[in-house]
């Protein structure tokens, strides 16, 4: 909300967004913005928009309010939340470069067959993860991280009130993401982080980040004595492959990873499975599992109900 009413605000952005409108030109809005900015320009007059379900009742006369995740009418394109930010912006791609390449984009993401319906887990050898009230979190991050991953994961965590502490595993805090080259700026470098204690470590993937976590030492052994200690950890992606695998951290376990990478599994039986849980391992597959990942971690540490109020705020079911 704060984040809508400052770009409303903007006479700048405003201007722009107008011109660029009259001019043909596509444009759009997700979550409380296509209420709280396009609606209060008067750009969705006569128009058919979405928004996070809350502000649908800020929408003003004109607009023709739709419950729906997504929303094309001519130029705008608007959406509901968190949980519909990949499918939101496919919608551009689709709007911008046709069906062919928002396929191209969407295949590698390995997004859920049916959108909006409840997540699942594939558990195996289940026990209980223990943990304070407030869980510690340790995500680390590196030059080549997944982007989609990493950010998605620590969102929902912190939405459930653990205690995530984002690590760089390079020389610095500021990290450059994987495929869009992003600028994430870690909470501290692993060399301080390695003095805590967690209750929980878990990877994004990308496979340069991936590769960077298996060839840093001290990680690895902070991997292994969670894993030693019976503690929870967990890998997303390219990390399961090249991290936990060769290290040893899958050894009598059934897990997942991307897809194109499961081969290098010893054991690749719950390699279909979007999330896959094997007592004190968690592993899961892709950018479009990242979501999933994170409510399995939730409700693994909080409880399925935590879980479940997450996923409905985000508009993810």
């Amino acid at each position: 909300m704060p984040g809508s009413v400052g770009l409303r605000d903007c006479k700048a952005l405003e201007k722009m967004v107008k011109t660029h409108a009259e001019d043909g030109g596509l444009y759009g809005a997700i979550c409380a913005a296509p209420a709280v900015t396009l609606a209060y320009w008067g750009m969705l007059k006569g128009l058919k928009a979405t928004c996070y379900p809350s502000f649908m009742e800020k929408f003003t006369a004109e607009v023709i309010p739709v419950d729906s995740r997504v929303v094309v009418d001519r130029n705008a394109i608007t959406s509901q939340g968190p949980g519909t930010a990949v499918e939101f912006a496919l919608a551009l791609v689709e709007k911008l470069y046709g069906k062919e390449k928002m396929e191209e984009v969407a295949g590698p993401l390995y997004l859920r067959p049916q959108h909006g319906v409840e997540y699942t887990i594939e558990e195996l050898n289940s026990v209980e993860w223990k943990c304070g009230s407030t869980p510690q979190v340790l995500v680390p991050v590196a030059n080549g991280s997944e982007e989609i991953e990493a950010v998605n994961l620590i969102d929902v965590l912190r939405r459930a009130g653990a205690n995530v502490i984002v690590a760089s595993v390079e020389e610095k805090l500021q990290i450059v993401t994987r495929r869009h080259k992003f600028n994430l700026i870690a909470d501290m470098m692993l060399d301080e982080a390695i003095k805590m204690q967690f209750d929980l470590i878990v990877m994004p993937g990308g496979l340069q980040g991936a590769q960077k976590f298996a060839s840093t030492k001290q990680l690895v052994d902070l991997l292994k004595k969670q894993a030693e200690s019976n503690k929870p950890y967990g890998a997303i992606c390219a990390s399961p492959a090249h991290v936990l695998e060769p290290h040893g951290l899958l050894k009598g376990k059934k897990a997942t990873a991307f897809p194109p990478m499961s081969h290098l599994l010893t054991d690749q039986s719950a390699c279909e499975h979007r999330v896959v849980v094997d007592g004190n391992l968690i592993t899961s597959r892709a950018p479009g599992t990242a979501t999933e990942f994170g409510l399995a971690i939730v409700e693994k540490l909080f409880g399925r109900d935590k879980a479940v109020s997450i996923a409905k705020e985000l508009i993810f079911m």
